[in-house]
Order: structure tokens, then C-alpha cells, then sequence
């Protein structure tokens, strides 16, 4: 680290259980970000400014006036363009050192299989099963940790799928591909504060593993009431007959 760097993350630099050694691995580290709408904004700037040292952002959407009650990323001068440029032109402004590549496209499990060969980790910020499942899929063929996320209404969930590691159950152990529910904002509407909430502990959850410190959400699913304000664990495990991890 330079000493430009050395100042940029001192607040990180303090904390024992980062120090340079967390510090750098953010640094050396690749991170897929698939969605730049409500949970992919947090996630996106929080990263950068932590120092991720590049980010592949995939979305094949485009910026609307409505996406701005939550996605706090973009602004009323991106309407019209496309989210993962929008996003890129807010990274830019904070960490000009993080590298990002930007990819306007909705990717084929192929592709995925491809993008992982030089990832790190991945964040899961898109809004449909279809989507969530091949990416389940990719990563537990690639061996790359996934961090989860959902969030609809008032009620969102956080969780860590990590193919390293033995005991971990996969996104199809807690979710069966035959389910019918496809939930999403447009139709079911979200509360603006929840999707910030839910991405800025993904993100946490991503810093986390890509510095092996900490305890991560692995096998276990974080889920939050906003309403209520009441935030709950729950214990997963491995589904023995899963065809996607095998019962790990």
C-alpha cells in the first residue's frame, strides 16, 4: 500500500482483526456483483470505498425514476442509463482505485461459469429465483463463496453459501426450484430503508469472508422484520438429496 492508501483506510487499519493483512486481501480481491438495484447500491459503494480491489458489475437494466426511492446509487442525471454504468460512475467518485468492469447483459449459466474463473466471491443482489438459482449453481461449481440476499415489502434475509466449505448447504437446499413464489418490488412494493439494511450487511458479509475473519453467515440465515425492528437467526442446513451441493 501506498501512501495515499495507508491513509484512505487507516480507519480499517486500527482494527486488529483487519490490520494490513485484511486490508490487502480486500485489495487483491475480485467480487461479482449481479444487480444494481436496492440491495446492489450498498453493497457496490461499500465495497469500493472498503478498497475491493475490483468489481464486476452485471445488470441489464436500465435506470427509471421509480428505482430511486431505494437505489441509492444512481440519480436523477443516470435516468436512462444503464444501472451498471450508473453504478460505475458512482464508484469512480469514491475510489477511483477500484477497478470496475461493467457488464450490461443478463448472463447465461454458461457465461456465469465463465465470469467466476476470476472471482473471489459473489454478491447476490438480483430479484428473481430463475436468476438466483443458476447463480447457486455456478458458484458451487466454481467453489466460490455467494452471499445471499432478499428483501420484499418490510421483510429481508442475509445469508452466506460458501462451497469451501464442508457443512455449508447451497441456495436450493432452503429454496427447491419447484417453488412458485416470485415475489418483487414492482408488484408487491418494498420499504426504502429495508434494501439498504439488507445490502449493507451483505456487504459486511462479503468483507468478512474475502479477509477470512469473523464468524460469516454460513449456515445460518439472518432475516429482519423492519416493521418490528426484530432481527432473527435461523440455523441452516445442508438438504442431504440437494442436486445442486449434494448435502455438501
Amino acid at each position: 500500500m501506498n501512501d495515499e492508501q495507508l491513509l484512505q483506510y487507516s480507519r480499517h487499519l486500527l482494527l486488529p482483526e483487519i490490520d494490513m493483512q485484511g486490508q490487502q486481501a480486500w485489495l487483491d480481491s475480485t467480487v461479482l456483483i449481479l444487480g444494481l438495484g436496492g440491495l446492489g447500491s450498498p453493497v457496490a459503494l461499500y465495497l469500493a470505498s472498503a478498497g475491493v480491489g475490483k468489481l464486476i458489475l452485471v445488470d441489464d437494466d436500465e435506470v427509471e425514476l421509480s428505482n430511486l426511492q431505494r437505489q441509492i446509487i444512481h440519480t436523477r442525471q443516470t435516468i436512462g442509463k444503464a444501472k451498471a454504468d450508473s453504478a460505475a460512475q458512482q464508484i469512480e467518485q469514491i475510489n477511483p482505485t477500484t477497478e470496475v468492469e461493467v457488464r450490461v447483459e443478463r448472463l447465461t449459466e454458461a457465461a456465469l461459469d465463465g465470469a467466476l474463473k476470476t472471482v473471489d466471491l459473489v454478491v447476490d443482489c438480483s430479484d428473481n429465483f430463475t436468476t438466483r438459482h443458476a447463480l447457486n449453481r455456478a458458484c458451487f461449481r466454481a467453489k466460490v463463496p455467494l452471499v445471499s440476499g432478499a428483501a420484499i415489502r418490510f421483510d429481508g434475509q442475509v445469508t452466506v453459501y460458501d462451497p469451501r466449505h464442508e457443512s455449508s448447504p447451497c441456495y436450493r437446499c432452503l429454496y427447491p426450484e419447484s417453488s412458485e413464489l416470485d415475489l418483487n418490488c414492482s408488484t408487491s412494493g418494498v420499504f426504502a430503508p429495508l434494501v439498504g439494511m439488507v445490502g449493507t450487511v451483505q456487504a459486511a458479509e462479503a468483507l468478512k469472508v474475502l479477509a477470512a475473519m469473523g464468524e460469516p453467515l454460513v449456515g445460518r440465515l439472518l432475516m429482519v422484520d423492519a416493521l418490528r425492528m426484530d432481527w432473527r437467526t435461523l440455523t441452516l442446513k445442508a438438504d442431504p438429496n440437494c442436486p445442486v451441493c449434494g448435502g455438501s
